[in-house]
């Protein structure tokens, strides 16, 4: 159906962010820009203090090499913040992951800061923005007509089933025990009482085979994470119900 009207354009963390990126790097590996396995260096420069990235963590002093599969998975499944920068300067940078989305037909994406900016000034995040719209149409893209191979399509999409982040919480909160979910979450951090950016875009696979995309996002929510959770996982239960009735 036509829509006659501008949709919201919604901060969005790491949807907005981290699975683009992650799909990015994978077309630039079919092109031969760099090899799936490549040692990519984890700066000292990298380090993003009081972030989440297990990759931080994991070392502490950086200035290791990390293989570059790693530092996908990472992005992917667990939203670690540090990986997806060195992946995303790896690629070259936010314009690239921004212009690659427009080529293979993903509109209402917009890329314009990386993980460490966002964090070193909260506003800025709401300068990266996905239209609703344009979350589910990249989710199918991915499902039904992947831009890349079929080895590194089912790789993105393995790694979005393997997440443990809110793994029980959002999308698949309410869903049907078993029931098969390739996800990826994001939450920005939490400002004066207000969250701006509370997100879960997935696929859910639905009992006869077929796949339900779905993007629910939330935004400058001032009510906490269990409540803002809930809403997500409500929405996609309901989603799933109509779908199979």
């Amino acid at each position: 159906m036509p829509v006659n009207h501008p949709l919201p354009r919604i901060p969005a963390e790491s949807p907005v962010f981290k699975a683009p990126l992650v799909l990015t790097a994978l077309h630039l590996i079919e092109r031969g820009k760099f090899a799936l396995d490549a040692p990519i260096r984890f700066r000292a420069s990298d380090r993003m203090p009081h972030a989440y990235s297990p990759l931080q963590d994991q070392y502490p002093g950086a200035e290791v090499d990390v293989p570059l599969r790693q530092l996908l998975k990472m992005a992917a499944s667990l939203s670690d913040n540090v990986a997806a920068d060195i992946v995303l300067r790896l690629v070259g940078g936010p314009g690239v992951v921004d212009e690659y989305m427009r080529t293979i037909g993903v509109h209402g994406f917009h890329l314009m800061d990386n993980e460490a900016a966002l964090h070193r000034e909260h506003s800025r995040q709401y300068r990266n923005w996905f239209e609703p719209a344009g979350a589910v149409e990249f989710l199918r893209i991915l499902s039904d007509r992947p831009p890349v191979n079929a080895e590194h399509a089912a790789l993105l999409l393995g790694w979005m089933r393997d997440t443990p982040r809110r793994a029980n919480t959002r999308i698949n909160g309410r869903l049907p025990a078993g029931t098969i979910v390739m996800h990826k979450t994001g939450t920005s951090d939490t400002e004066n009482g207000v969250t701006a950016a509370t997100n879960d875009i997935g696929l859910i696979t639905l009992p006869d085979g077929r796949r339900l995309a779905i993007a629910v996002f939330i935004t400058d929510s001032k009510a906490d994470d269990a409540a803002r959770d809930a809403v997500i996982a409500r929405s996609a239960k309901a989603a799933y119900d109509a779908a199979v009735h």
